[in-house]
């Protein structure tokens, strides 16, 4: 997962640039793209994603060692169908199909896909007729898969074993092994699919041959290896927010080159309560790592004054993010002397999700900037580091117990870059920031009392700034905000669903909250999943 020496920023370049094992997966605008890549992972196979149209020759020239086609959207006999260059198939590289990846294959080598009226949706029997075969192996006779398709594959392409059926599909699976050629009509990559991660590791030991070599240790030693390469005698900054993903790239960062690093943790008044505390006593305490605190309230709040939409806020934050360690830098190098090293790094903790939710390496479209991605200013003067731009959170993770940090830090519940800022919708004032602050502190503080921290991905907190409610307290009427709490469940934030957390628990929060947080007299609770909602409101 190494940068190259001198990188451009925002560079998608990661453990597939090292890796002799990469596994690309095809989008094809497949709502589970992203699921595919992480199951892969779990097989300890490193995988990327790129897009349907990115051409098979600039495919190939990545040396993927297997190939998966996800599953879409699309019909692939409409007009407007993303396909592939058959010479995909061609180039003697195992490929594994999915769904419409499944159907495309067939269509592509001359096997027959048609709208037979034949739907299967959910949850549906699979017959698997072939048992022995490289996919199957091992699996039962009967097993159920998640199906989500109206075409069919009616007749598989020459030279292909049909291997699977349901009571309605002939075709739901097809197998080559002469050309490492492989489909299936269903999702594995579902949980729904009791034996899919099972065919889906069928496909990468014995269709693709490939090693489960692919660990946190891997990744450490190859980020190491590249960060030294990168940024060789200069020295670096790190913007530590107090969050998981800024901890372990500064961590990571540090144990590649040591003192040249210097950690600039920006007290941006969008923090909350103890934020600040926290970072001082745990991170440095574990990592020894050179840390310059700013104070930088008044510069964040001016700058957002008057700024209520989300994008615009999040812009602004990354701006003055950025203006701020350019102050730091000058600091820095005045410090240093005229012989010092120049300060030319900025290290982010950018994340995979990170990056395909800001539209970057599927050709998917943007959902929202991300303080990372997208949000920088074009005038960038440092050249970016980010050791964890190819990874998930629960990589992340496991990447920052690998380098020993305490659990207090890599078990923390994500928290956004830009801080409270993106969970008050509205204005961002002082006022609302602590009061803000209060409240979710209170909700904090009762999960973790109920011991549900590791029950839960995070627990949102968001202030309705704009919004006020008619309330009664102690007898009179209040016209107050209301706030909203949105537990939720996640893997790695690609998708989430909202935690059915115990209802007195969500009591107690909102008791204490209406009762400890003047200006609150609402709690809400957001039962929205992900897709169709972020998990953050802005």
């Amino acid at each position: 997962m190494a940068s190259a020496p001198n990188a451009a920023p925002n560079a998608t370049q990661g453990p597939g640039d090292h890796s002799p094992d990469v596994v690309l997966v095809v989008d094809f605008g497949a709502q589970y793209a992203q699921l595919i890549a992480r199951r892969v992972r779990e097989a300890r196979v490193y995988s990327e994603i790129v897009p349907s149209t990115m051409p098979v020759a600039e495919i190939l020239a990545k040396n993927p060692k297997a190939i998966i086609l996800s599953g879409g959207p699309s019909s692939v006999y409409a007009e407007e169908a993303p396909s592939l260059d058959r010479a995909l198939f061609e180039a003697g590289i195992p490929v594994f199909g999915m769904c419409y990846g499944f159907q495309l294959m067939a269509q592509l080598l001359g096997g027959t896909v048609d709208n037979t009226g034949a739907r299967e949706y959910g949850r549906t029997p699979l017959t698997v007729t072939k048992p022995g075969s490289t996919l199957f192996e091992g699996t039962p006779a009967e097993q159920p898969v998640w199906m989500s398709h109206g075409d069919a594959c009616s007749a598989a392409p020459k030279g292909f074993t049909v291997t699977a059926a349901t009571d309605v599909v002939p075709v739901a699976a097809f197998e080559n092994d002469e050309l490492k050629l492989y489909g299936v009509q269903y999702h594995p990559e579902v949980m729904h699919s009791t034996y899919g991660q099972q065919v889906l590791e069928h496909f990468l030991y014995r269709g693709a041959g490939l090693t489960p070599s692919w660990t946190t240790g891997n990744i450490v030693e190859e980020q190491v290896e590249a960060i030294r390469a990168q940024v060789g005698s200069k020295r670096a900054i790190c913007g530590l927010s107090g969050g998981v993903d800024s901890a372990v790239a500064a961590a990571l960062v540090h144990k590649a080159i040591g003192t040249q690093l210097t950690c600039v943790y920006v007290d941006h008044g969008l923090m909350r309560k103890g934020e600040t505390e926290q970072v001082e006593k745990d991170f440095v305490a574990a990592t020894g790592v050179q840390l310059k605190v700013v104070d930088a309230e008044k510069r964040f709040l001016d700058a957002l004054a008057g700024a209520s939409d989300p994008e615009q806020k999040r812009k602004i934050i990354g701006r003055e993010f950025i203006r701020v360690f350019e102050q730091a830098q000058a600091e820095l190098v005045a410090e240093a002397g005229a012989d010092g090293e120049e300060v030319a790094f900025l290290v982010q903790g950018t994340l995979y999700p990170d990056v395909v939710e800001s539209g970057g390496g599927t050709g998917t479209a943007n959902i929202k900037s991300h303080h990372n991605v997208g949000g920088l200013p074009e005038d960038l003067e440092f050249e970016l580091v980010e050791p964890l731009r190819q990874l998930f959170k629960d990589e992340v993770r496991m990447v920052g117990q690998e380098l020993g940090l305490p659990d207090e830090i890599v078990q923390r519940q994500p928290f956004p870059g830009p801080g409270l800022g993106i969970r008050i919708v509205g204005e961002v004032t002082k006022d609302r920031l602590d009061l803000l602050r209060e409240a979710d502190a209170i909700a904090r503080e009762e999960l973790t009392a109920a011991g549900l921290d590791r029950e839960i991905w995070q627990c949102p907190v968001v202030l309705l700034a704009d919004v006020r409610s008619v309330g009664v307290q102690g007898d009179g009427r209040t016209y107050g905000h209301p706030v909203v709490l949105r537990p939720v469940s996640s893997e790695d934030a690609m998708t989430a669903d909202w935690s059915r957390l115990p209802y007195d628990v969500l009591s107690k929060i909102s008791t204490r909250i209406t009762n400890e947080v003047a200006g609150v007299n609402r709690v809400v609770l957001d039962v929205t999943s992900k897709p169709p909602g972020t998990i953050e409101w802005e």
